[in-house]
């Protein structure tokens, strides 16, 4: 007999933590469909958080990403979701994600490490990156919420994406 599919992972942690990158290892590893809800949410709305943000506000884009989280849910292929760095910190998103039985994963990379990626990428994109400052204290204010995750994986510069996607996998066929 075939055993059971692991759960169904959401990937959470900090902007420049990786973790579009190791959903989509993790979701070759595991042979099943990944999905960046940052990305959905573009593709639905035909604009991205940053533009929702910047025209609507982060009220309204919170709606607008738990109403897509809702989406992402109830469409059962997506087995390994990434999560935009605010989705988790939002607490009837993580009540959401409970409700449907799903592994949730940390990753857990030091400010400085996110920081550099942020702005090797130019933080084109990232509403919440304006500067070093309020990074740094949006980074100190999620930290808690991350923690609430059930599965921490460290990342630091030396391990790859395979590593933790590797990582995340052994600890998914365990539950």
């Amino acid at each position: 007999m075939t055993p059971p599919p692991p759960p169904r992972i959401f990937i959470t942690g900090f902007m420049g933590a990786g973790k579009t990158t190791v959903a989509r290892e993790l979701a070759r590893v595991l042979a099943c469909d990944a999905v960046d809800l940052d990305e959905f949410i573009t593709t639905r709305e035909g604009r991205t958080p940053r533009q929702l943000i910047d025209e609507e506000g982060e009220a309204a884009f919170r709606e607008v990403e738990t109403r897509s989280l809702g989406d992402v849910l109830a469409d059962t292929r997506a087995r390994v979701i990434a999560l935009g760095g605010g989705a988790w910190t939002i607490e009837r998103n993580r009540r959401l994600i409970a409700g449907h039985g799903c592994l949730t994963v940390w990753l857990d990379a030091p400010f400085d490490l996110c920081w550099y990626r942020v702005v090797a990428d130019k933080g084109e994109e990232r509403p919440f990156a304006r500067d070093l400052e309020s990074a740094r204290e949006l980074y100190d204010a999620r930290l808690h919420a991350y923690g609430l995750a059930a599965l921490r994986v460290s990342v630091t510069p030396e391990r790859s994406a395979a590593e933790l996607a590797a990582e995340v996998a052994r600890e998914a066929r365990g539950r």
